[in-house]
């Protein structure tokens, strides 16, 4: 058994993001893909990678860029653009120091949201003439509402301007259930929520040549958390489609790198299987959001005159220490954390980096 290569730690991008894809697929396990807002969560996620010693993913949806940027901005686009650089920038410059590799990436961009896509990798190609590297390892283009061809075409365009920058591309074939920031709906067709096989295939066919891609396969997934049973997770999808382009082009088994969309709370046997079918990414925004916030709530009910009142009526004592944001926020960053604990054991990527390094120790 060959030894796993070995990445500098930082971001990855190019033949390094492939290798790590294949590490992650060739190793049986799967790497958390964390949507964030703030340098709070982006610092929050690289610590639990550090002390895991595990690869991960750091994404931004539209929504998160624009909150990062501070909602003061007036132009909703430009704030859109000017955040998603920014957190980009964070990543670069602390991933390093952390030990880790990190996929950088930004998360569903649909119709509407092209020009956004569009910006940023503008932006890239001036960070790349600046400093020889990419800004993002990936973009996301999820134009599952509209019709297949125009889904496949649309994104083979987007991939040429990425191949040219050493970035790749995800596409999403189905469409996944719920919402996440505007995009997605609720009012969706069961048949839709199952990508075919068929699909698969033609995305294959057409952006093989142009660069390197990941498929977000719809087989059941729903944006948020539910109760059980109302969602019916189907990973045999994965295995058909994954058959069909293995069977159609002579290729290895698993030829096309999958990533498993609405993963919060999903049973733990179904992600197993995922994984076993060629998934090398999950989303767990939903979780993580949770995970976040309830430490929060907590820390604001065991304190509550420390929210009330900056010097205690009674006692006269101040309550700062206990007000302070760094109390509060850091509390929502341990839980955070330890809801990642679980994702990096569930989806086997623990004590799997390849990054060559070494790791921060485990902060208090």
């Amino acid at each position: 058994m060959s030894a796993a290569p070995q990445l500098k730690p930082g971001v990855v991008f190019g033949e390094d993001y492939k290798t790590l894809v294949k590490a992650c697929k060739d190793g049986g396990y799967a790497l958390p893909a964390v949507n964030i807002v703030g340098t709070n969560t982006v610092n929050a996620v690289l610590e639990a990678a550090a002390r895991n010693n595990s690869d991960v993913i750091i994404q931004l949806s539209n929504g998160g860029a624009e909150f990062y940027a501070g909602k003061g901005l007036e132009d909703g686009f430009k704030a859109k653009v000017l955040g998603a650089v920014s957190a980009a920038q964070h990543v670069h410059l602390l991933a390093e120091h952390y030990g880790v590799c990190v996929v950088l990436h930004t998360d569903h961009a649909n119709k509407k949201l092209v020009p956004w896509v569009e910006a940023l990798i503008e932006e890239g190609r001036k960070y790349k003439a600046k400093h020889g590297v990419p800004l993002f390892t990936s973009h996301m283009i999820d134009l599952s509402e509209e019709e297949l061809d125009y889904n496949i075409s649309e994104s083979a365009r987007i991939l040429k301007l990425l191949n040219e920058l050493d970035m790749s591309i995800e596409i999403e074939l189905g469409c996944t259930g719920g919402e996440e920031d505007g995009v997605g709906s609720d009012d969706i067709d069961d048949a839709r929520l199952y990508t075919q096989p068929e699909e698969v295939l033609k995305a294959y066919d057409v952006l093989t040549p142009l660069g390197h891609f990941s498929v977000a396969a719809s087989f059941g997934n729903v944006h948020g958390v539910y109760k059980p049973g109302n969602v019916d997770l189907r990973p045999d999808i994965l295995k058909n489609s994954q058959a069909l382009v293995q069977e159609t082009h002579g290729t290895d088994a698993n030829p096309i790198d999958l990533v498993f969309h609405g993963g919060s709370g999903s049973e733990k046997d179904k992600i197993t299987q995922a994984i076993s079918y060629g998934v090398f990414k999950m989303n767990i925004d939903t979780d993580t959001q949770f995970a976040f916030s309830e430490a929060v709530g907590d820390y604001v009910e065991a304190h509550p005159m420390a929210f009330n009142y900056q010097i205690d009526p009674e006692t006269g004592e101040p309550y700062k220490k206990l007000y302070d944001p760094r109390k509060w926020l850091r509390e929502a960053e341990k839980n955070m954390i330890k809801r990642l604990d679980e994702a990096f054991v569930d989806l086997g990527s623990k004590g799997k980096s390849i990054a060559a390094a070494n790791k921060i120790e485990k902060a208090a």
